[in-house]
């Protein structure tokens, strides 16, 4: 049997340097079996075999710990590494530009790919380096998960907007919504969804909705030629 032990590095500390739960499994490892808690087998060793253990852990530090020595000894330990943002524009580009098909979308929405995942690289590479995790804030981690997130959000319009119409139906509300400010908004509340749920404090989602603005005005306004108070959106998008 496999026995996958994922985040071996959460259990808690003690007073001593040992992770209670970790010492257990090094047990397990090293003995192969365990010992009976209960009255009246208490003591008695009952031997577990072929076993086999695999483990996943973040990068030591920032709030979270390491794993004893004696027990990463029995592990064959592999650093994976985040994919280069050249990969991430490729994988996230192929799936975009087959949802945007040409027969069903304006060319000015399709001209918004390449600007849409520059600019989700940008929010996401920039919180990444000012919101770092601390003890309490330990959850601070922004993986290609979140990365992941926005773009799932913007492929179910997509994917809904090319079998209902529900694009062109948002776009005929209001005349003066251009399909380019559809999607910096449908862009703007994904990312909003994405990052700031995970937000704990008042001055961090100040700290997000800042650089979401920065980013906008950054990568948007010269290349679309919008003024400030244009690409300000704060559209809301449901499921229902």
């Amino acid at each position: 049997m496999s026995v996958f032990l994922d985040d071996m590095s959460m259990p808690f500390v003690n007073t001593w340097g040992d992770q209670i739960t970790l010492e257990i499994v090094r047990q397990l490892i090293e003995q192969r079996g365990v010992y009976f808690l209960s009255k009246d087998e208490r003591g008695i060793f009952r031997g577990i075999e072929n076993l086999q253990f695999l483990g996943a852990m973040m990068h030591p530090g920032g709030g979270r710990n390491d794993i004893p020595h004696r027990l990463k000894r029995h592990f064959f330990s592999i650093n994976m590494t985040p994919p280069s943002q050249r990969s991430i524009e490729n994988i996230y580009g192929k799936i975009l530009e087959a949802l945007f098909d040409p027969k069903k979308y304006s060319q000015e929405v399709i001209n918004m790919r390449p600007l849409i995942i520059d600019s989700t690289v940008s929010i996401w590479d920039t919180v990444k380096r000012k919101l770092l995790p601390t003890p309490a804030k330990f959850h601070y981690t922004f993986t290609i998960r979140e990365l992941a997130r926005v773009f799932q959000g913007i492929c179910n319009v997509a994917q809904k907007g090319s079998k209902y119409g529900v694009i062109q139906k948002c776009l005929n509300i209001k005349e003066s919504i251009r399909p380019e400010l559809f999607m910096i908004a449908l862009w703007r509340h994904e990312c909003d969804r994405t990052f700031i749920d995970k937000l704990t404090t008042n001055p961090d989602k100040k700290t997000f909705t800042d650089m979401l603005d920065r980013v906008t005005k950054d990568k948007f306004r010269d290349s679309l030629g919008f003024d400030d108070e244009q690409l300000m959106t704060n559209y809301y998008f449901a499921d229902f």
